[in-house]
């Protein structure tokens, strides 16, 4: 039991040291998703809100592709799909319910937010795919 654990820990420790910007990202935007919204004149604006979805994700992918990029010299294709695509659309899933059931009614869950947040976890892959293209192309050339 106890070397479960330690496993377990080591692993945390594993993919923060291994993914330090995305890690910060991650914690910035659970942050952010659950404390209460100021009023700002940018609510006017329509859509702002799913914008930033979109952008958030995107560029959490993005950053996720470029630290796996950085670290690994081979693709695993199995680690990419369950790490940087899987996992960001199940953190912004988990933080809709969060949102919705967790916040006291500051904020709200919305399923538009969740179709932002993967809309832009796929815009952030698609980038990061040509990013390992651009780097393989890179390589092959040295």
């Amino acid at each position: 039991m106890k070397s479960r654990r330690l496993e377990k820990v080591n692993l945390a420790r594993h993919i923060i040291m291994a993914y330090p910007f995305a890690t910060c990202l991650i914690v910035g935007i659970w942050v952010v998703c659950l404390m209460p919204v100021p009023e700002t004149p940018l609510a006017n604006i329509s859509l702002f809100d799913k914008w930033v979805h979109m952008a958030l994700y995107a560029f959490l992918s993005i950053t996720l592709w470029a630290e796996y990029l950085r670290r690994h010299k081979e693709l695993n294709k199995k680690h990419l799909l369950i790490g940087v695509f899987m996992a960001p659309l199940l953190m912004g899933g988990l933080i809709e319910l969060a949102q919705a059931t967790c916040t006291g009614g500051t904020r709200s869950g919305d399923w538009l937010d969740f179709a932002a947040n993967s809309i832009g976890v796929v815009v952030g892959n698609v980038i990061g795919m040509l990013l390992a293209k651009c780097f393989a192309k890179g390589k092959k050339g040295k």
